[in-house]
């Protein structure tokens, strides 16, 4: 193998194939010419690249490795590091962008040339995009020349170096310094360049803003636990909760510029999300993901003839060691570490920014409140996102009193859990204004839930044989946690909230601030708003009443006959893989994530729910990542599909409805030709619970399905028909059971809460 080939993990050659991790372990079980191990551990083996693909290729499992898979497993396989190649790939992205004459002429030389000649344009770029160089440091955010370190700073090409915002946070009490964006010495850039070169093609076909986005994306995915994440439906949220609002008479180059700043700026998707001409300040503690922000904003903003100013990165502690001292900014957004002990209570014991009181020891998200407000220009507006303990905790409600007092808090909203990490917890957005000397503080606090739209809104319409879209009894969502709830919803009740400033009954109620300052200054919303009762009161329980009622009946009619007991069949079997082969059927995995299209996306949830596709983007706005996202799998009538995760047996026939959808991670789809296969016998057999069993693994904690090896009797397309029909009348039953158990959730539960609250008399 040459040295310093690219090399791919069992995972990524998944990726590649389009199967799962247990599929590519069954192959190096089964096949003595599957490439052997270059590299990684005994546990997590790599495999050089080439190989992999010489050999999928062979197989049949393989027609062409997808441009942009190929320059992703370049940056993941990089001798340096995959941080370190995602700083070399920005870098030549920017000049790629701003200067596509000087590439060209630079792309046509040899390597070592190409290579010797990139660290003078790329310098040149970054000077334009980040401002000049002062005694060999670029300030103003800008990378540091020749590749010099400072002693002590983590490499970006370290993996464990990128952690989070919550992680990496490093307290030390030395000045900020510029974010270290190295400009790249010939040397370090030689093994790069055929990965530049890919990039660049790459960035020709969906533009090198996209190119980095799509990239630094998967660097991200592949490592979650050394990032938190905002993700990009929130941010988009929060830049809209803080815009002032637009002057419909000016054009957008026009608008005036106005600063915004992110004192924990992370991966920089808060200021990623920022529209319109702006002055962007950045401060991060963590080196390396500085670098990387910094050249994630200089890639995001428009050409050359841009007109604001490139983005200025600090590194460094913001509590301890500001880096904007003397900044007043327009609009700051911050998403801070949560539940930080050291950060600096004891040496910040005098610091003039708490003008509200010093934050307890176990109140930093309150030193971060103070911090952001001492940044705003007067009348300037702030949107934290902020963990719910914050709203309530005793050892902070005299710091929550002075805010209330002084006018500065605004507004206090509950997400859904699931809108940030940790997914487990419904956090909070506070909306913060600096008082402005001689102007009477606010009189009253926005409190705003959004819990209650945790889950796609119920259909009113839906019935036996089509799925319902809404909670289950209770109110809640089944499976909870992460990507289920419908943003669409929570954005319009968000902002319908904050703009209209108006009581809506479940929703939000504007309070005043002398009810809010008794002892517990408790500011969590769902204290002061009862929530609405199930079914839509006592007055909405009679329709939900007639709905069960002929949903019932309906039901009824659709109950399966009696069955008519036989001996187990020995039939002639064939194998989804087999099928496959033969072309009867094609399988596609799923990549889609809500967000990450412009299409619905079916998740496994909805799968296994019936509920129809979820997580549309926002209404009018293009979908997080844009063309830079994995090309989604998109459904076609006729289409089954299946979870590959869990251990239950599930499928689900595509209908017209669905088509058109993305298909979710987790899923794997099979097509088959309707001359060969019928699609409900296809998914009928499939649901089995012995044909299950035998398809799947159980190496882990979790079941994992191989879809190749799930069993399907051999039968002429008419025998096929027969069956399908029959498993058809059965997924019509089970939707019109899911749709009774949910009416029927409603109605128990509306009853209890009228005869509790007197609005329904017991007799």
């Amino acid at each position: 193998m040459p040295e310093n080939a690219t090399e791919v993990t069992a995972a990524g050659i998944a990726r590649l194939a389009g199967v799962g991790r247990a599929a590519v372990s069954n192959w190096r079980r089964r096949y003595a010419d599957f490439p052997q191990p270059v590299g990684g551990t005994g546990t997590s083996p790599s495999f050089a690249l080439a190989e992999v693909e010489q050999w999928l290729r062979d197989q049949g499992k393989l027609a062409e490795v997808p441009l942009r898979e190929r320059v992703w497993q370049a940056v993941a396989g990089h001798p340096a590091g995959a941080g370190r190649a995602l700083i070399h790939v920005g870098c030549a992205l920017l000049l790629v962008r701003d200067r596509p004459t000087a590439w060209l002429e630079l792309a046509a030389a040899p390597d070592e040339r190409m290579a010797a000649l990139l660290p003078p344009a790329m310098e040149h770029v970054l000077t334009a995009r980040l401002g000049p160089a002062t005694d060999g440091v670029h300030r103003a955010g800008a990378p540091e020349p020749t590749g010099v370190h400072t002693a002590g700073a983590q490499e970006p090409g370290d993996d464990h170096a990128a952690g989070s915002p919550d992680s990496a946070r490093v307290h030390t009490a030395s000045a900020p310094q510029p974010a270290r964006v190295h400009t790249p010495t010939a040397q370090d850039l030689l093994p790069s360049v055929p990965l530049l070169r890919a990039a660049a093609e790459l960035a020709a076909g969906i533009g090198a803003g996209q190119a980095f986005e799509f990239l630094l994306g998967r660097q991200l995915d592949a490592n979650p636990r050394q990032y938190t994440l905002t993700p990009p439906q929130l941010a988009e949220l929060m830049v809209d909760l803080a815009e002032p609002p637009k002057d419909a008479d000016r054009a957008a180059r026009e608008q005036p510029v106005r600063s915004v700043l992110d004192p924990a700026a992370g991966t920089g998707a808060l200021l990623r999300a920022v529209g319109g001409p702006a002055a962007l300040y950045a401060q991060e503690a963590d080196p390396a993901l500085a670098a990387l922000t910094a050249l994630r904003l200089a890639l995001a903003a428009e050409g050359p003839g841009r007109a604001a100013p490139g983005p200025t990165v600090r590194t460094g502690d913001t509590l301890r060691a500001d880096a904007f001292p003397e900044l007043a900014a327009d609009t700051v957004l911050c998403h801070p570490p949560f539940n930080e002990r050291n950060w600096g209570h004891d040496e910040l014991a005098y610091d003039p920014r708490w003008e509200y009181g010093l934050p307890a020891r176990t109140e930093s998200e309150l030193a971060w409140v103070q911090h952001v407000l001492a940044r705003l220009r007067d009348g300037g507006t702030a949107v934290l996102l902020m963990p719910p303990a914050a709203a309530s905790r005793r050892s902070g409600r005299r710091i929550r009193a002075g805010l209330l007092r002084r006018g500065a808090l605004r507004a206090v909203i509950a997400l859904p859990a699931g809108a940030a990490p940790p997914y487990g917890i419904p956090l909070h957005l506070w909306i913060l204004c600096k008082p402005e000397p001689g102007v009477r503080p606010a009189a009253d606090l926005l409190l705003a839930d959004t819990s209650d739209l945790s889950g796609p809104a119920p259909d009113a319409s839906a019935g036996p044989g089509r799925p319902p879209g809404g909670k289950a009894a209770g109110g809640k969502t089944p499976g909870g946690g992460r990507e289920r709830f419908d943003w669409p919803a929570v954005r319009s009740a968000v902002l319908d909230a904050w703009r209209d400033r108006a009581d809506v009954e479940g929703v939000s109620r504007v309070v005043p601030v002398i009810e809010l300052l008794d002892d517990d200054v408790d500011l969590a919303p769902a204290r002061h708003l009862p929530r609405p009762a199930s079914g839509g009161g006592a007055s909405g329980l009679g329709e939900v009443r007639e709905r069960l009622t002929e949903t019932l009946r309906l039901t009824t009619g659709l109950v399966p006959p009696a069955a008519s007991p036989a001996e187990p069949a020995h039939r002639p079997l064939t194998t989804v893989g087999e099928l496959a082969r033969a072309g009867a059927l094609f399988l596609h995995s799923g990549t889609a994530v809500p967000g990450s299209t412009a299409a619905p996306v079916l998740t496994e949830h909805d799968v296994l729910t019936g509920a129809a596709p979820t997580a549309l983007p926002p209404a009018g706005q293009e979908a997080p990542g844009g063309a830079a996202a994995d090309d989604p799998v998109l459904l076609e009538p006729g289409d089954v599909v299946v979870p590959v995760l869990g251990g239950g047996t599930a499928a689900r026939v595509v209908d017209v409805a669905t088509a058109g959808a993305a298909l979710g991670r987790n899923l794997q789809l099979l097509r088959p030709d309707p001359a060969a296969v019928d699609p409900w016998f296809l998914a009928g057999f499939l649901r089995g619970t012995a044909n299950h069993r035998q398809a799947s693994s159980y190496a882990s904690t979790a079941a994992r399905l191989d879809a190749r090896r799930l069993q399907l009797p051999r039968m002429p397309l008419a025998e096929q028909q027969r069956y399908g029909e029959r498993f058809r009348e059965l997924a019509a039953f089970e939707d019109a059971l899911r749709t009774a158990g949910r009416l029927g959730g409603q109605l128990v539960q509306g009853m209890y809460d009228g005869l509790t609250d007197g609005t329904v008399t017991p007799g």
